[in-house]
């Protein structure tokens, strides 16, 4: 049995790419920023696979001597930062023209066209963030049962609503009905339902959330797997991001460590492929919310978890930890930022301490992972598979 457990450990970026300022990431860097501001940081067990070991990783302050993994870091060749051109890239698919983004809000004439399909008006439709927005904006919504509308840096239409107020079935359908209308001259990367509950006076948002994303452009890692008759296991988002495309099994999460149950799940069972996880309490809940205690103790939760998911694995299985773009939470604004992210392998036949430096696609993991598996290789990256076995 041949196995690939990929999780994404969302934002977790390592330090600014070359071209960060071209994008207004001067500076940027998640996990060293973390770790400058935790105190009591502590994460074993991604030390003990070599994480302080990648090149730049916070200094070097967190290097051991003896890795038990292999380890890198992996610059991004497409244009953007957001989640989709991050994932896609990792599945092998180079994003050359960007997804297009609405600094100003979206269109009047869009606008109309969705508060005519969906029978509201809508409030908002500027650069926000999430949790503020709904506070600014969530009495009004309440009231007037009217949907509140956001972007961000990101190719994004969010979609907010209190379920009290638009329940969660018709918020789906609400966003299915953008999802419609976004393309062409309109077109975005993805919509997001952004639900929300009032919880001892406070509003919060819910595990409910879905993307609605575009679809992949040319096939990935995924439908080359899929192909060969194995499984691949979407956990989190990640079947979202890739509009189902290729994803053969899949379930939702509430959060990071719902998100890691699942996975534990996926490897007691016994099937070839992969399985591919995305942990978003990492970007959605500290990066976005500039929040770098928060952050650092969601990195020491999920170290705390790794020992589990090791010992969930079976003869054949690799398991492989990297990111999607960075979220420094002490950078300005609420939005992602454009740097490195790692990679951490280990499992079946992976040689200890093997650094593979830097690498220049995200793309090389998805290209190492077809592979293993046998699948046909992927459009672009260079597999790493004979250096780290």
């Amino acid at each position: 049995m041949k196995r690939v457990t990929l999780i994404v450990t969302d934002s977790l970026g390592i330090g600014q790419l070359p071209d960060a300022e071209k994008y207004g990431d001067a500076g940027a860097d998640t996990f060293g920023h973390i770790v400058d501001n935790n105190e009591d940081f502590q994460i074993p067990n991604l030390q003990a696979l070599g994480f302080g070991n990648i090149a730049g990783a916070a200094g070097g302050r967190l290097k051991t001597e003896s890795p038990k993994g292999a380890f890198g870091k992996l610059a991004e060749v497409s244009c953007g930062k957001d989640t989709i051109t991050g994932h896609w890239e990792i599945a092998g698919i180079e994003t050359k023209t960007p997804f297009k983004t609405y600094p100003d809000g979206f269109p009047a004439e869009f606008m109309a066209a969705f508060e005519e399909k969906i029978g509201r008006r809508c409030l908002g439709n500027y650069p926000a963030s999430g949790t503020e927005i709904i506070e600014q904006l969530g009495p009004e919504h309440e009231a007037s049962g009217s949907p509140i509308v956001y972007t961000s840096a990101d190719s994004v239409f969010q979609i907010a609503a209190n379920t009290a107020v638009i329940p969660l079935e018709e918020l789906y359908k609400i966003c299915e009905a953008a999802r419609e209308l976004l393309t062409g001259q309109w077109a975005c990367g993805r919509v997001i339902a952004r639900p929300y509950v009032i919880e001892d006076g406070k509003r919060v948002r819910t595990s409910d959330r879905r993307d609605y994303a575009v679809s992949p452009s040319a096939e990935t890692v995924l439908d080359k797997v899929a192909k060969t008759g194995q499984t691949v296991y979407a956990i989190g988002k990640i079947s979202d991001i890739f509009n189902g495309q290729g994803v053969t099994r899949s379930v939702h999460t509430a959060d990071n460590m719902d998100g890691v149950d699942r996975t534990i799940e996926a490897l007691q069972e016994n099937f070839n492929g992969f399985i591919f996880t995305n942990l978003v309490d990492f970007d959605s809940k500290y990066g976005h919310r500039r929040d770098p205690a928060g952050y650092g103790r969601a990195i020491m939760e999920f170290d705390a978890r790794l020992p589990e998911l090791m010992a969930a694995m079976k003869e054949g299985d690799i398991l492989m930890i990297c990111a999607d773009h960075g979220n420094d939470p002490v950078h300005s604004g609420w939005d992602h930022t454009r740097e490195y992210v790692p990679v951490l392998i280990c499992g079946s036949g992976v040689k200890a301490g093997t650094d593979l430096g830097v690498r220049k696609s995200f793309a090389d993991i998805g290209a190492t992972i077809a592979e293993y598996l046998g699948a046909e290789p992927t459009l672009i990256g260079e597999s790493f598979l004979k250096e780290i076995r």
